[in-house]
């Protein structure tokens, strides 16, 4: 709890902060509570539980001649000359001493008044951050407070919190609310967790670590505030990851309430498939297909996570899930981000099941007039079973009436607004469609067990036999020469090369201009070989016209934005050169790799930077070139960027976290799950409780 300093200024109050709104804080009104409302700051629960993001170090005054630009310090010094500058922009200057140098307080924006009060002999306690003006250091627009006599002290008691915030509240406010809630409602904060399952923590207990977190000492270790590593943080941080991972569980259980169709039947068409098959399925694959298929069969939706890597096979085993769908007459709906991946996936498909008698449709935005109503209708009526598409499967009009699977892939990219619009087209007769997901970013086991506890996660791990590493290298820009040497002599070997021109700035329209230049480039020095161009500007057929040339091996190198990176299959393409690799994120880079190697020659990926590297960048360059284990990159990806939104739920606030950290606080989650068990088992309602208090999430999406 506070320390006793601060007692006589306490007036708690024990009824519970989660039923008192925000405007029961002095100087709150309607106003800067509908301000509030956007972060969801609706309670004074809410703002207790609304944790700084960093802390400022305003208890010592540090001597103006030892300031140092980016230092974020106290300064008090005298006022020795104030007045406007006119230069490029009016402002308001103070020069201020304290006998040990001289700092210049910087104001763009001020009042006549302000100006007036400023006056030589007066003094100033500023706090803000110094840098490098024209003649000398500076701050610019600072906190200050003036008085007529030199202040003794930096006026500040304890460490100051930073707020996180939105457009119209201040840091001020943000400490005077927070200061009334811990004074006069923190002690209605209800501790949930029973103390047996807390106590091998040796942690605080919650309203003692809420204190802290919010009105840290002086005297507390400012590098464990920063390293989020103080036992108060830590003691939160496990409260937050039990909640997440508390209501990924209840969704788990609510999913189980809904029910399915249970697709038992087996009148030979999926032995027909195996055996039709080009080759052999793996262990892997027959693995994950045996568990798909025994979720199919059970009367509860099934909802399973297929990963594996980039060319693991993971459209042969969605293909056994969606012949079991069509053997029991349900209608089946694969889904892809992009035209190229669906019609990867339409290709595919139709090459396995159209020699057992299945017919495959296709579904895009492309499919316009006469052609689209008539497929309509088909689907409607029941005689299209099976099909193919992009978001157009989820648009207004598109109607199944035996929806049975419904098969998502690359699904991070689509939200989940947009995957629960498909799942209840599929809502006939009080059930709903079983899922399977897939990605080629696979999540790390420590993720996977803790925070996707409301999905079954099938992994293909191994790539099938016989498939090469592709040899990855790392080169300087200055060695383009080099490279497009080494472009030509793959080609003129028979070979197909691409040339990768990664995303440069937001804006599609430079992106397209960069490839384009590019391009024209490459043939100015590659005049013998035949180059394509694929960017996002281009219109669909003509992506599809040039893609079908350098399948059919029409063209010798292509060169194109990242919209191959995924969907595009070409064996004979072994050689692949990414320019500004430096720019891309790890998953990304390997989903880019993984384009090539398909065939029997030995593929090799370019990675070409420009110099200097940043830190994080030479990581992320220097791990591709050590391994193409996709779960390796996975776990790394995760140590560097975080758990960012690999299964979309960005819209739901799960991945969210206010002060825990899946990689820093991984030595947690063992005792997450077991806290959660023992919850879920013993004390219910604080499980359900613990949910409302960290997680804001809608209930539909618990079985999307």
């Amino acid at each position: 709890m506070p320390a006793k300093s601060t007692a006589k200024t306490q007036v708690h109050s024990s009824r519970d902060p989660n039923r008192i709104p925000v405007t029961a804080l002095k100087g709150v009104g309607p106003q800067l509570a509908a301000k509030l409302a956007r972060i969801d700051i609706r309670t004074v629960q809410d703002v207790l539980f609304h944790l700084p993001f960093r802390y400022q170090d305003r208890t010592r005054v540090t001597p103006i001649g030892a300031a140092r630009a980016g230092d974020e310090i106290v300064v008090v010094g005298q006022i020795e000359h104030a007045g406007i500058s006119y230069g490029r922009r009016r402002s308001l200057l103070c020069t201020i001493s304290d006998g040990s140098g001289l700092l210049t307080v910087r104001l763009f924006h001020f009042s006549s008044a302000q100006q007036a009060r400023l006056k030589r002999g007066l003094w100033l306690r500023c706090f803000g951050e110094v840098r490098r003006g024209p003649a000398k250091l500076e701050m610019v627009h600072p906190e200050y407070e003036l008085s007529e006599r030199k202040p003794q002290t930096a006026g500040i008691e304890g460490l100051t919190p930073v707020y996180p915030s939105t457009e119209g509240v201040g840091q001020g406010m943000w400490r005077r609310i927070t200061t009334q809630a811990l004074q006069q409602h923190l002690r209605g904060v209800t501790e949930l967790l029973p103390d047996r399952l807390l106590k091998p923590w040796r942690f605080p207990s919650l309203q003692a670590a809420l204190w802290h977190v919010h009105r840290p000492p002086a005297d507390t270790d400012v590098e464990q505030l920063r390293a989020v590593t103080d036992p108060s943080q830590q003691r939160l941080a496990l409260e937050e990851l039990l909640a997440h991972h508390l209501s990924l569980r209840f969704a788990r259980r609510k999913r189980r309430t809904h029910s399915a169709p249970a697709m038992r039947e087996d009148n030979g068409l999926l032995q027909a498939y195996w055996e039709a098959l080009p080759f052999r399925p793996t262990p892997d694959q027959r693995r994950a297909c045996s568990q798909i298929l025994s979720d199919l069969g059970e009367a509860t939706p099934m909802l399973r996570l297929l990963q594996g890597d980039v060319g693991s096979g993971k459209t042969v085993v969605a293909g056994a899930a969606v012949v079991r769908a069509l053997e029991n007459r349900y209608q089946v709906a694969v889904m892809a981000p992009t035209e190229l991946l669906a019609e990867q996936h339409y290709r595919t498909l139709s090459a396995w099941l159209h020699p057992l008698g299945q017919n495959v449709a296709w579904l895009s935005g492309r499919v316009v007039g006469r052609e689209r109503n008539e497929l309509l209708g088909a689907l409607q009526a029941g005689d299209v079973r099976l099909v193919v598409g992009t978001h157009a499967l989820f648009q207004r009009g598109v109607e199944f009436p035996r929806l049975g699977l419904v098969v998502v892939d690359e699904q991070h990219r689509f939200g989940v607004d947009q995957r629960l619009a498909l799942r209840d087209k599929g809502s006939v007769d009080m059930q709903i469609p079983h899922q399977l997901i897939m990605t080629a970013t696979p999540i790390p086991r420590t993720l996977a067990m803790s925070f996707y506890a409301d999905l079954d996660v099938s992994s293909i791990e191994h790539l099938p036999p016989g498939r090469k590493a592709v040899e990855t290298v790392v080169v300087r820009e200055s060695r383009r020469a080099e490279v497009v040497a080494r472009v030509e002599a793959a080609c003129r070997e028979g070979r197909q090369a691409y040339w990768v021109c990664p995303i440069i700035d937001e804006s599609e329209v430079l992106e397209a201009q960069a490839a384009t230049d590019t391009e024209a480039a490459l043939r100015a020095s590659l005049p013998g070989l035949r180059i394509g161009l694929v960017h996002g500007r281009m219109r669909p057929r003509e992506k599809e016209k040039v893609m079908e040339r350098f399948r059919n091996t029409g063209l010798d190198l292509l060169v194109a934005t990242t919209v191959i990176e995924v969907g595009v299959d070409v064996p004979n393409a072994s050689l692949m050169v990414i320019e500004n690799a430096e720019r891309l994120g790890l998953a990304q880079l390997h989903q880019l790799r993984g384009r090539i190697g398909r065939g029997s020659d030995q593929a090799c990926c370019v990675l070409m930077y420009r110099s200097p590297l940043a830190s994080q960048a030479r990581t992320r360059l220097a791990l591709m070139r050590e391994t193409t284990d996709g779960f390796e990159i996975a776990r790394k990806d995760l140590e560097l960027r975080g758990p960012g939104e690999v299964l979309g739920r960005r819209q739901t606030g799960l991945m969210q976290l206010m002060i825990a950290d899946l990689v820093r606080d991984r030595e947690l989650l063992p005792a997450v799950e077991k806290i959660a068990r023992a919850l879920i088992d013993e004390y219910p309602d604080q499980a359900q409780a613990l949910v409302s208090r960290w997680v804001a999430e809608d209930p539909d999406y618990a079985s999307v």
